[in-house]
């Protein structure tokens, strides 16, 4: 776990480690890991959530009981639960999706992984990902997740991002570069 260092150096990394640990302890990284990829779906999805966990003017109890209630609607674990309720009783809950992404570095590197967010200017077939990611583990050394995302901007191509390393091999990338280089030739 060479990036947990890192990771857990931050008030984020710190949530999502004691998470980890508490799961590990339990058994029940993987039933976590699902419970936090349900969250992390919700707050992309719900203005509402994503709105309520952002605004000060909530308190902490009111706060707690949506949280509540929102763990029950997704049936997430209990220990998942008592999580979101420690991390809003200490007023953290702004940084639930640091933690959910820290939570999910952890893990990965546990399991011998690392996350490959990959940016498309269209979906990718499965059998893309696949061929993406079996590049990408003869690069890295070990097995890749791939985490897809659609930016139509991008024209064509693909930005890959593993941690800090960044490849761009975007059309809109390319573009720019190219005027820039008309600009400084002018």
């Amino acid at each position: 776990m060479e990036n947990s260092a890192g990771i857990t150096a931050s008030l984020e990394g710190r949530y999502a480690s004691a998470l980890f640990d508490l799961a590990q302890g339990e058994g029940i990284i993987s039933t976590v890991s699902a419970d936090l990829d349900k969250l992390d779906a919700a707050l992309r999805e719900s203005p509402d959530f994503a709105a309520l966990i952002r605004n000060p003017l909530v308190g902490r109890q009111d706060a707690g009981r949506a949280v509540a209630g929102i763990a029950d609607l997704l049936a997430l674990s209990p220990l998942t639960g008592r999580f979101l309720g420690t991390v809003t009783a200490n007023g953290r809950l702004f940084n639930l999706p640091r933690i959910i992404a820290a939570f999910a570095a952890i893990a990965a590197a546990a399991r011998g992984e690392v996350t490959a967010e990959v940016t498309s200017a269209h979906p990718l077939s499965d059998a893309q990902v696949a061929a993406l990611a079996d590049k990408l583990k003869a690069r890295e050394g070990r097995e890749v997740k791939i985490k897809a995302r659609v930016d139509r901007d991008l024209l064509g191509g693909l930005v890959v991002r593993i941690g800090s390393k960044q490849i761009d091999s975007s059309i809109r990338t390319r573009l720019d570069a190219l005027a820039m280089a008309m600009k400084a030739g002018a």
